[in-house]
């Protein structure tokens, strides 16, 4: 028995009768861990730092889509300051030290901010869709007085949708904990089921149907635009056509399959009709990789703007510290 609680202590040592026993890590294995998520949390923050930066300092930016990118960048940093160092110390550390109050708010504001993620994405989706496919009615349809609404319509569900289904976690932070030391949560299946509809197959419905409605309309514009070119030209063009359509494809398959590899594991309870809970083994796997999404979002949204790649010049050279650089043209 004495063999068996080596290595172990109580979280709380003043409870002897009512305090969780935890088996401490090695101290080399806690610093890989510690150096390992840090350096992920770091490189979130800074990424889309850099996206809140260009789009609220250069003019040129401040136009409708770049405001749902401007959304989805404040979602994600807010999760790589605010989730992702109360992740890495429940995930390192055996014991819960930060009281059941902290336990319940650090699970709301973290599903509240990946489902503000998702659905940024969703009205992301919803925008390139009208101005692939009606680009002439695009400015008429997509106002910045829209996006603003729907943006803020976006947070504001995400914030009520979020305290309605951990609405009893919040009441009674410790209803599922045998002992001190403990941060227990448990989505019931039918919770479970709710959240699985609204925040992964209904998004990632809409999100693969619109992408797939502007690959195909992407597609028929170019060859639209290869039967109106002369004949020394044409030469040329099935070479570009060929290239928009695989840009396209690839553009759709990394937004589809970087979405399912993040939510798929987390929702795969679920959809096995199973209780969602963090005691889980694979929760710390299955949570991280989907706060990981909002590392790649900014690459995936950002990166593949050439005026991102402008605008990180000018931060890192600090020319954006210059009188009127706000005006610059980095279109």
């Amino acid at each position: 028995m004495m063999d068996s609680l080596e290595g172990e202590e109580l979280c709380y040592p003043l409870l002897l009768n009512v305090s969780c026993r935890g088996l401490m890590r090695p101290r080399f294995e806690a610093i890989l861990l510690y150096t390992l998520f840090s350096s992920i949390t770091v490189l979130t923050v800074a990424l889309n730092l850099m996206v809140i930066i260009s789009i609220s300092h250069f003019r040129q930016l401040h136009t409708p889509t770049n405001l749902l990118l401007l959304s989805l960048a404040v979602s994600d940093l807010l999760v790589g300051v605010v989730v992702m160092p109360v992740e890495t110390v429940r995930f390192i550390e055996t014991c819960w030290l930060l009281g059941d109050v902290m336990c319940a708010l650090s699970y709301i504001i973290g599903f509240t901010l990946t489902s503000a993620s998702v659905g940024n994405m969703v009205l992301i989706s919803i925008d390139r869709f009208v101005a692939i496919c009606y680009p002439l009615q695009y400015p008429n349809k997509i106002t910045r007085s829209r996006i603003e609404v729907s943006v803020c319509l976006c947070w504001a569900c995400s914030f009520l949708y979020n305290g309605l289904i951990l609405k009893d976690h919040l009441r009674q932070p410790d209803r599922y904990n045998s002992c001190y030391g403990e941060c227990m949560v448990v989505i019931n299946y039918i919770s479970g089921t709710v959240d699985l509809v609204f925040t992964f197959i209904g998004p990632c419905s809409i999100i693969l149907i619109l992408y797939i409605r502007v690959f195909i309309v992407a597609v028929s514009q170019a060859r639209a635009m290869q039967s109106h070119i002369t004949a020394a030209a044409a030469r040329k063009v099935p070479v570009t056509a060929k290239k928009s359509e695989r840009k396209a494809a690839r553009t759709l398959g990394i937004v589809i399959l970087v979405f399912l590899m993040s939510f798929c594991p987390y929702y795969y309870p679920s959809l096995a009709g199973q209780d969602i809970s963090n005691d889980a083994s694979s929760w710390a796997i299955v949570s991280w990789l989907l706060f990981f999404n909002s590392c790649l979002n900014p690459i995936i949204y950002a990166f593949f703007y050439p005026w991102f790649r402008k605008a990180i010049r000018f931060i890192v050279t600090l020319k954006i510290l210059e009188q009127g650089s706000s005006q610059a043209n980095i279109l």
